[in-house]
């Protein structure tokens, strides 16, 4: 069973002179009272004394009159005797800090950092719902002046009548717009057809491309903008792409890099040099015989040419070349160049090379 006071016992030589808060160093206020002594801040439940538009938001939010936050509450400064408070909390919605400070001058709170108060307008003297507070000789003077007391009286009267005809005139407008329902929700619907199915089309592509690419985000209407940046997009042919990757494979494994000469003149600039004709006509007849020996080349350019003959189509037979057509002789032409420094006429020449059937010729083991 806990005892009465338990955990807050005071030693006998502290009885009197220190309390249990004192003793154990802890405030009364508990964690609230956490930056009391380093910084002067105290935690302090905070009620909003008007609706303020909280401007840390994207969209400016509005945070209505009288919601309580958990302020941090500190003394600023002084107004002769009496002190300044401000109150520094935090919009939960955005994250963002909001200080009011009290205005002793005035007796008003004023926004000073995170938010701007909500602006009702200027009253003017005289305007519906304004109250107008006597002072104490006017007070005074209807109390013991009966003509005073009548003028009043007479005020009074075409005040409440002007405000009783306003009131009319906004529920004979209110009433006006809702007398017939059906005739109000015929026009609502007209405006809503129009354009119904368009958007269900716009909706349902929309969401079939999110599904497609796998996209958790909205997706906002297409604009010209949009339509102008697609057309500049172009996309290459299936063709190319093999033709791309066939004369990348035909390449060899280690080429040869092209020798950079520094410009004699002393400017340390690298003179790039031209190749040469011959350089060019080497390369070019390396990789066509490669692409004629290499067994593996043989087989993608077979396929290659008959992708490049276009899909099949149904119910249509095509004709399968023989092994006797497959391995006929190929034939490469070299067209002339013309090299004035190394080379000054070539001839037309052609190599002319019978494809085997098979890659490696085994012996047989009665042999």
């Amino acid at each position: 069973m806990q005892g009465f006071n338990m955990g807050r016992y005071v030693p006998p030589e502290h009885e009197g002179t220190l309390s249990g808060n004192q003793l154990a160093g802890k405030h009364a206020l508990g964690a609230r009272a956490a930056k009391l002594k380093s910084a002067g801040i105290l935690t302090v439940r905070f009620e909003l004394p008007f609706a303020i538009w909280c401007s840390s938001c994207p969209p400016e939010t509005l945070i209505g009159q009288g919601v309580r936050f958990n302020a941090e509450k500190k003394k600023v400064g002084h107004y002769h005797s009496t002190p300044i408070y401000s109150f520094r909390l935090r919009h939960p919605a955005c994250g963002g800090w909001i200080e009011i400070r009290t205005d002793p001058q005035n007796t008003e709170y004023v926004v000073v950092d995170g938010a701007r108060r909500r602006d009702y307008g200027e009253w003017k003297e005289g305007e519906e719902g304004d109250e107008r507070i006597l002072t104490e000789e006017e007070r005074r003077k209807r109390r013991e002046d009966a003509f005073a007391v009548l003028e009043g009286k007479v005020q009074d009267k075409v005040q409440a009548k002007t405000e009783g005809q306003r009131i009319e005139e906004l529920v004979a407008w209110r009433k006006k717009g809702w007398e017939d329902p059906y005739t109000q929700n015929q026009k609502l619907r007209a405006r809503f057809r129009p354009g119904r199915k368009l958007r269900q089309e716009k909706e349902a592509e929309t969401e079939r491309i999110q599904e497609k690419m796998g996209l958790g985000v909205e997706l906002l209407d297409e604009t010209e903008d949009d339509a102008k940046r697609a057309s500049f997009v172009e996309f290459g042919s299936f063709a190319d792409g093999e033709e791309a990757a066939l004369q990348a494979e035909r390449k060899p494994l280690f080429q040869e890099t092209i020798s950079k000469a520094k410009d004699k003149s002393g400017s340390g600039k690298i003179r790039r040099e031209k190749p040469k004709a011959s350089s060019v006509l080497a390369a070019t007849l390396q990789s066509n015989t490669r692409a004629i020996m290499d067994p593996f080349l043989m087989e993608k350019g077979k396929t290659s040419l008959k992708a490049s003959m276009g899909h099949t189509i149904p119910g249509v037979k095509r004709k399968r070349p023989s092994d006797d057509e497959e391995c006929d002789t190929e034939v490469v032409n070299l067209a002339n160049t013309n090299d004035t420094n190394d080379m000054n006429d070539q001839a037309n020449a052609s190599v002319t090379r019978k494809l085997p059937n098979s890659l490696v010729a085994y012996d047989s083991e009665d042999d």
